[in-house]
């Protein structure tokens, strides 16, 4: 009994040993925390009460030659005009990367909505890339809460990893702002700012759910919201004539809202927006060009130019809640995506006339040295009438589409036998998609420059 007690204190004392001579474990290392970063908030009292987190960066160019993007949200997409915007930029600004698209708007949908349906409605088409405008509607149109805001992360975060399982690129796009509160929903409750601030709840979680699924985002609330406060007085809104950046009904944009919707989807693909500058030099008496533009001849202060590449045109007066032109000023759209640049290098101190088309606009040698935006300076110019053939063949493609999901995928004839549907319609929609084609042709224009007299 002695030596089995005696052997078991020695092997206790033997395992003590070894135990205490065993190296420390490193300390566990500290969790990581922050960085806590916020948006620069308008020294205004509207914004008072706001507090967003600051939004990731554009990256490099998203988009690859030929990809095939799908256009997804609620009813402002099927309102069928960002989705417009952004298609026919596209495919006049950057052909060369022959994108086509789908808009797939559903009135109504939330992201759990989207979730059911996209394998069928939009995975059956192989896009492979997709932008994502969700968040209205899955406010419930009611004060921020957790729980529902996590049901928010939860479906965003699965529509995205369907996604990428099929080789999906993603952007995630952020509801937009509130500019009444939404009268015909039954369950609404609390105020319009109670309302923007759940809006602006929902913005952070989907910059949370871009991040953490390493795709991009696009920021439509934040600059919405702040164009909705200074819009008014910057186009001289009065209570007859009001301008409401969220749309006649504070939910759905009309087309200046739309443009904000548009520039920031088209920011998170990573376009540059270089579309290309046309240089004269008056003392060489040369004229250059690049960027998809050519100089046929230049002679006598004119210069004859072939365009493969369109800027982005856009007519109607600039103090228009429903105006595309005016929604480019909410925004900074021309600096950031529609840079088609004429320079002249002309002596200082000059004065030059300019004629693009019918019209003539006049400026001093700096401002020409430094570059006018063509198609801002020139509303109506030459690509007008090939642009608004393109235009219009995209909004009628995009019409179809609507009426592709909604009335055939998810009506009798899809019900009964969904293949067959698909087969019926893509007969009916490939003629309006070749029309888009069709439609978008070099345009050979020319460019006259003159010295005012005196100068």
């Amino acid at each position: 009994m002695l030596r089995s007690l005696t052997l078991v204190f020695f092997f206790s004392l033997t395992f003590a040993s070894q135990a205490l001579a065993q190296p420390a474990s490193p300390p566990a290392a500290p969790p990581k925390l922050g960085p806590y970063l916020y948006e620069t908030k308008p020294d205004d009292p509207a914004f008072a009460s706001f507090n967003p987190r600051r939004a990731p960066q554009p990256g490099e160019l998203l988009l690859r030659k030929g990809d095939r993007l799908a256009i997804c949200g609620d009813s402002i997409t099927e309102q069928k005009m960002y989705s417009r915007l952004i298609e026919t930029y596209l495919t006049v600004c950057v052909p060369e990367l022959q994108i086509t698209a789908r808009q797939y708007g559903w009135s109504g949908e939330k992201t759990d909505g989207f979730l059911r349906r996209m394998e069928k409605d939009c995975l059956t088409f192989s896009p492979t890339i997709a932008t994502l405008a969700y968040g209205m509607n899955d406010s419930r149109y009611r004060p921020f809460d957790v729980t529902n805001g996590q049901w928010y992360e939860d479906h965003y975060t699965a529509i995205v990893r369907k996604f990428k399982a099929n080789d999906v690129r993603v952007v995630v796009g952020s509801p937009g702002c509130a500019g009444k509160i939404a009268t015909w929903v039954k369950s609404r409750s609390g105020t319009l700012e109670q309302h923007n601030l759940n809006l602006c709840a929902l913005r952070d979680i989907a910059i949370g759910v871009a991040q953490a699924e390493q795709v991009r985002f696009a920021d439509i609330f934040w600059p919405m919201l702040q164009a909705q406060v200074f819009a008014p007085a910057q186009h001289d809104a009065t209570e007859e004539k009001p301008y409401r950046v969220a749309g006649s009904d504070g939910i759905h944009p009309g087309w200046a809202g739309q443009v904000i919707m548009a520039w920031t989807m088209l920011r998170s693909l990573g376009l540059d927006g270089d579309l290309g500058t046309i240089e004269i030099d008056t003392d060489k008496n040369t004229a250059t060009a690049n960027g998809g533009h050519s100089i046929d001849s230049y002679a006598d202060g004119v210069a004859t130019v072939t365009s493969t590449r369109y800027p982005f045109c856009a007519r109607g007066t600039l103090h228009s809640e429903n105006s595309i032109r005016s929604g480019m000023t909410l925004v900074p759209f021309n600096e950031d995506l529609n840079r088609f640049l004429l320079k002249v290098n002309a002596a200082t101190g000059t004065k030059w006339e300019i004629t693009w088309g019918n019209q003539t606009q006049t400026y001093t040698a700096e401002e020409l040295a430094q570059g006018i935006h063509l198609a801002w300076e020139f509303p109506e110019n030459p690509f007008s009438e090939s642009f608004d053939r393109v235009d219009a063949a995209v909004a009628k493609k995009q019409a179809y589409e609507t009426l592709q999901v909604k009335k055939n995928f998810h009506g009798p004839e899809g019900r009964k036998d969904f293949d067959a549907a698909v087969k019926e319609t893509e007969a009916v929609r490939k003629p309006l998609a070749d029309a888009i084609a069709d439609a978008m042709q070099p345009v050979t224009h020319q460019i006259a420059i003159r010295q005012v007299a005196g100068e």
